[in-house]
């Protein structure tokens, strides 16, 4: 199976090989969500949820939920705080030095709008660059990249594109304002 281009951008309807990657995934998260867990098995579960390398710079705070692991990359430095959510069909990249904050969700999944081909399913991948920080219980939805350095407010829903080195917040975040370094 072709996993670097099968689902990202595609109509998925269904597949024996996916369905029981599927399953794989979540009896690996399963495992990793339950009891204590060191962030060196921490790593040792995603290296073969995602069947990539972690850098050992890499943190994730459990519990941690993925359906899909073998699109998602996270970058050197990158952490993930408890009780995050990734839909992963389309592909998530997670760039270096990367901060998401507790309960977000990144979804790369939809549904169409129309009731006759609903129950198909559609992938768009998203891409958090270097440096960007996600506040709690955001949710970035498919298709979606998050810029270089850009702050996602807590709560926001992130429909489209933010650029580098701005924060974007609300329902459907919007933009509030540039970065600006600290001056010493």
């Amino acid at each position: 199976m072709d996993t670097e281009n099968q689902f990202s951008g595609k109509t998925y309807v269904g597949s024996d090989e996916l369905y029981a990657d599927v399953q794989r995934c979540m009896a690996l998260v399963a495992e990793m969500n339950t009891g204590y867990k060191t962030e060196s098995e921490v790593r040792e579960f995603l290296r073969k949820i995602t069947c990539s390398e972690i850098d050992e710079s890499v943190r994730i705070f459990p519990p941690f939920n993925i359906n899909y692991g073998k699109l998602t990359t996270f970058g050197k430095g990158s952490f993930v705080n408890f009780g995050c959510t990734f839909l992963g069909l389309g592909g998530i990249t997670i760039g270096e030095g990367v901060f998401i904050a507790p309960h977000c969700v990144l979804a790369t999944e939809y549904h169409p709008e129309d009731p006759e081909i609903r129950h198909t399913l559609l992938t768009k991948p998203i891409i958090v660059k270097k440096n960007a920080w996600i506040g709690a219980s955001a949710t970035i939805l498919a298709g979606v990249t998050i810029g270089e350095n850009a702050i996602v407010a807590a709560g926001a829903v992130v429909t489209k594109d933010v650029p580098d080195n701005t924060v974007v917040g609300g329902i459907p975040a919007k933009f509030i304002k540039n970065v600006e370094p600290q001056k010493n």
